[in-house]
């Protein structure tokens, strides 16, 4: 197994990035966050799983151990494959997979691409009592994990949905918005918003 890959970037795509690692260029399926974070030319450490699948390996790379303990617990959830778990991460952080998690809010899942409901319960239901300590601690210092949209929160949600967007894509941007502005009343909730969701 490769725990680890440590080099330089050589290229960044929409899902992958190329790190040149004693002259051999290795491709790593990423989250958007770990893509946003490669620039070519600077040196990076990802953390690896490798997936074989058909003969053909995979391998799937992470700027934080957090991204990796989450995205192999998705795994274990039926039906969850490489790429769904990869959407989850892509789509969501991961403070608000694990607040849908705990909360067993499973409408916060079906934002991300290849989630529908019956998915976005699975993994509720598979992951509620096994999320490592380290993740809920993760979510916790996020600050959405157990936390559920009162006030402000909820009054924004229940305007934007008014104005027509899903409730999914809503109740995770308000809440992590919330998480991180607790003093926001709901204006500000639904100005910050409508910015992100553009």
């Amino acid at each position: 197994m490769i725990a680890f890959v440590d080099g330089v970037v050589a290229e960044v795509s929409e899902t992958s990035v190329v790190v040149e690692v004693g002259g051999v260029g290795l491709e790593l399926l990423a989250p958007a966050s770990t893509l946003a974070a490669c620039r070519p030319g600077e040196r990076v450490r990802l953390r690896t799983q490798l997936i074989v699948r058909d003969e053909q390996p995979t391998l799937y790379g992470f700027d934080h151990p957090d991204q990796l303990a989450l995205f192999r617990r998705l795994l274990d959830v039926t039906g969850v494959g490489p790429k769904v778990a990869m959407g989850v991460l892509s789509t969501l952080p991961i403070s608000l997979v694990v607040t849908a998690v705990t909360n067993q809010d499973a409408g916060l899942l079906t934002s991300a691409p290849g989630v529908g409901k019956r998915t976005a319960e699975r993994i509720v239901l598979e992951l509620r009592d096994r999320l490592p300590d380290a993740l809920l601690a993760a979510a916790e210092a996020g600050g959405a994990a157990r936390r559920p949209l009162g006030g402000a929160g909820a009054d924004a949600v229940a305007a934007l949905l008014a104005l027509g967007y899903r409730e999914a894509q809503v109740k995770g941007v308000v809440a992590e918005l919330a998480a991180a502005n607790p003093d926001d009343g709901a204006e500000a909730l639904i100005r910050k918003s409508l910015a992100r969701l553009r």
